[in-house]
């Protein structure tokens, strides 16, 4: 018992990890990963493998970060040719065998960040000629290495290498990298750099740098880095920089020789005199894209040294998540007037900003894209930064002041409704509770924006002019606006029941409807819509009757032209409550359910016509005959039960009962009832075989009134004998059943010799009904009477029957 208590205990330590998908040791002492989808795509994250696991050689991508993988050895991973990702990032690599990734000849993507690799080995990559993407950062090592750890990789476009650790790069590190889409280098510690080591990649896409030390310690250095990736087609990302000295701005004056186009800068503190010198060594540089994010602002504003510069060429500046580090010294934006009349796209996001006063607003006279989401505007200080309602920004098309607290709607209408080239206007998670009866908007408006508000209804006050209007996660039950230019309409997250009606939208064609309260909509709805395309409406509260189940099914397929264009498993019942949780795509209804009038006519047929075939093979089996003859004889045996046995003679009151048919009366009355009735011519003898006898005739003794059976059974109750009178006229007669029904049965309360057969004309047993078996076997083992045509024979046919009458009291 304790053995298999062991074992037991064995198994379920072994079976509880493949439960919750995680590893399982095999024999050989490797962990198995079963975290595979069916796109053979492997998530082994998270998992505490210290060592590489084994998974389905049909992996096409396996992620194995946040373990605690140490080494990677050279049987790994072989026998892994199909896989195209392979994700080690987070663990703490720190050896990798130079064979380890040869087996792995369709890898395009490769991550070895932020692990323990103090050097890389060229063999590594030797056989990954498919290579595209490749991630090396965060590792210790100091040097890329020589001979080129990239040489041979033909194809990668994308490439990350540095960290803390980083101290050179010299001109070969790189030998064998010739065009690159994307470059991110992590060397805020480097020191050493031979110039031209990024000058050879060409063409190169977007540039991240991360030069914190050198942009302090090294200006030389950073300028030399700068200048080998500046080129007008290249986005270049620096961050992590300290833009607080004079010397720091230093590397920029020799990157503007190269005329940088877009420049972006992240996690940056800037001062004022380094602002200032930045701006005056770009100036004249062609930059039309300057984007500054995650800044920290430690001046006062003062940049009025920096009037004389000449941006002209400046096209879009965005500025998100700035901090000013003194706000109440903070001078406003007008300093940069010389700035903010060239750029045509301007985005000021979670700033801070409460007003834009109405001067800096006259300065941007190119404007056609303006956004300040995410500030804290109030419904004063957006008028002041709109001018109150006086044409200003002529140009602007696109307006974006959502995730700011305004409260009224009527107000940006009126603010908006000179501007004549608006067309999108975004005022989205805002505090809108309401919506004015009417409202004037520009004529020009064609999209608009007032999702997550708190609007509960809405009015004629929506522009009819709309091409596109997103009302999502709101508080409406429901929208029938007449709206005829619209052509997507946005309500998801609200408290729809149903589909709202198609025709006030005669040109719409997509229409999201996600995370409402709907509980079925089918063909007759979406046909309202005219020329709708696209349908958005999972993860409502669905109702799977067999209508809509089939409409989702099959028919919106098969006769509709709307396309469900989210994913099937939004589509999930909320009830029946045996349904809750299956997706719609998964159901199967019986017919019972769906059929219910056909399923229940069809069952009745059935039923009644497997009750007419039982009826059918009970009558012939006779099943009902010995259900009513069992009764009758239950009935009977009670009512003799209740006599007492010791009147039992007394209550015989005949020595025969006569069963015959009407048609053989005459018979009875001319013979059977003269010869044993009525005392015999010899008379003078006092034998008891001469004595009348005394016999039962329905004509004569049934009592009237009394139901026909209850006098049958009376009669052969009250009777010594039953006398069968049997001939063709008897079997044919229905009394006559009766009453050999019920003395079939009597006859095994009374025994065998109750009954008397007599055969007026010949009659065989099979003339007999077979229900009557013990009738038939009587006729086969005991000797009946037959009624003789010869008179001579008469005279011992009464003897006979006499003495067969009188067997029991002799």
């Amino acid at each position: 018992m304790r053995r298999l208590t062991s074992v037991s205990l064995a198994l379920l330590l072994l079976l509880v990890p493949l439960v919750r998908g995680q590893k399982v040791n095999r024999g050989d002492g490797r962990p198995t990963c079963r975290r595979c989808d069916l796109h053979h795509c492997c998530n082994c994250s998270y998992s505490g493998f210290t060592g590489v696991p084994m998974v389905t050689d049909q992996a096409l991508s396996l992620d194995l970060s946040f373990n605690n993988i140490t080494m990677v050895t050279q049987k790994d991973l072989i026998g892994h040719s199909r896989l195209r990702a392979l994700d080690l990032h987070g663990n703490r690599l720190a050896e990798i065998h130079p064979s380890a990734f040869d087996s792995l000849w369709s890898l395009e993507e490769l991550d070895l960040s932020d692990n323990q690799l103090k050097f890389l080995n060229p063999k590594w990559f030797k056989n990954l000629a498919t290579l595209e993407h490749l991630n090396l950062l965060n590792n210790p090592y100091s040097r890329l290495g020589s001979p080129s750890v990239f040489f041979g990789l033909v194809r990668l476009r994308r490439l990350m290498f540095g960290g803390p650790d980083l101290k050179e790069l010299r001109r070969t590190d790189l030998f064998g990298v010739t065009e690159l889409e994307d470059l991110t280098v992590h060397a805020n510690n480097l020191a050493s750099y031979d110039s031209g080591t990024l000058g050879d990649i060409w063409p190169l896409g977007r540039v991240t740098l991360s030069l914190h030390g050198p942009f302090l310690t090294n200006a030389a250095l950073a300028a030399a880095v700068l200048a080998d990736v500046s080129y007008p087609e290249t986005p270049i990302v620096l961050q992590d920089l300290n833009l607080t000295g004079r010397q720091s701005v230093q590397p920029f004056r020799e990157s503007a020789k190269k005329r940088i186009r877009s420049l972006s800068l992240r996690n940056c503190s800037v001062s004022d005199a380094s602002f200032v010198d930045f701006l005056m060594a770009m100036n004249r540089d062609p930059l039309s894209y300057l984007h500054v994010e995650d800044v920290t602002l430690k001046g006062e504003g003062r940049w009025e040294k920096a009037n004389q510069t000449d941006y002209k060429s400046i096209d879009e500046f965005f500025l998100r998540n700035a901090v000013v580090v003194d706000i109440y010294k903070f001078t406003s934006f007008l300093q940069l007037g010389f700035l903010l009349s060239y750029p045509r796209k301007v985005s000021v996001i979670n700033c801070g900003v409460f007003v834009m006063p109405c001067d800096t607003s006259k300065l941007l006279v190119n404007l056609q894209y303006l956004d300040l989401s995410d500030n804290l505007l109030t419904d004063l200080t957006v008028a002041e930064s709109l001018c109150h309602g006086v044409p200003m920004l002529t140009e602007l098309r696109v307006l974006n002041i959502s995730g700011n607290p305004l409260k009224s709607l009527s107000l940006i209408s009126h603010l908006v409704a000179n501007l004549l080239k608006l067309t999108h206007l975004d005022v989205s998670r805002t505090l809108y509770s309401s919506m004015p009866s009417s409202c004037s908007w520009p004529s020009t408006l064609k999209n608009l924006n007032i999702s997550r508000a708190k609007l509960t209804a809405t009015t004629s006050c929506l522009p009819r002019s709309l091409e596109v209007l997103d009302l999502s996660y709101n508080d409406l039950k429901g929208f029938s606006l007449d709206l005829p230019l619209l052509r997507e309409l946005y309500l998801s997250g609200n408290k729809f029941l149903e589909l709202p009606a198609g025709q006030p939208f005669p040109n719409l064609q997509t229409l999201t409807l996600q995370f409402n309260t709907l509980n079925v909509f089918g063909l007759p709805e979406l046909q309202s819509f005219k020329r709708l395309e696209n349908l958005q409406a999972g993860y409502n509260k669905f109702i799977c009757t067999c209508d809509f189940v089939n409409f989702l099914q099959s028919e919106l397929q098969q006769k509709g032209n709307v396309k469900l264009t989210d994913r099937k498993d939004g589509y999930v019942c909320d009830s029946p409550l045996h349904l809750q949780g299956e997706s719609v795509s998964q159901v199967r209804l019986s017919v019972e359910v769906c059929h219910r009038v056909l399923f229940v006519s069809v069952s009745c047929g059935v039923a009644l016509l497997v009750g007419l075939l039982l009826c059918a093979l009970l009558w012939r089996l006779h099943v009902f005959w010995y259900l009513k003859m069992t009764w009758a004889w239950l009935k009977a045996k009670r009512s003799s039960q209740r006599r007492d046995t010791t009147d039992s003679e007394a209550l015989l009151s005949f020595d025969a009962f006569v069963s015959y048919s009407e048609r053989d009366a005459g018979w009875v009355e001319n013979f059977l009832i003269p010869e044993l009735e009525e005392p015999s011519e010899e008379g003078t003898s006092s034998t008891s075989s001469s004595r009348p006898l005394s016999l039962c005739l329905h004509k004569r003794d049934f009592l009237p009134g009394q139901p026909i059976m209850d006098n049958i059974m009376s009669a052969i109750e009250r009777s010594r004998r039953t006398i069968f009178i049997l001939s063709e006229n008897f079997v044919q007669s229905d009394w006559c059943r009766y009453e050999l029904d019920f003395s079939h049965f009597w006859l095994f309360e009374a025994g065998g010799d109750a009954a008397i057969l007599i055969l007026l004309e010949p009659l065989s047993k099979d003339d007999v009904p077979k229900r009557f078996c013990k009738l038939r076997k009587l006729m086969s083992s005991t000797t009946y009477l037959e009624w003789p045509e010869d008179e001579e024979r008469r005279p011992e046919f009464w003897r006979s029957l006499r003495n067969a009458l009188r067997g029991d009291k002799d």
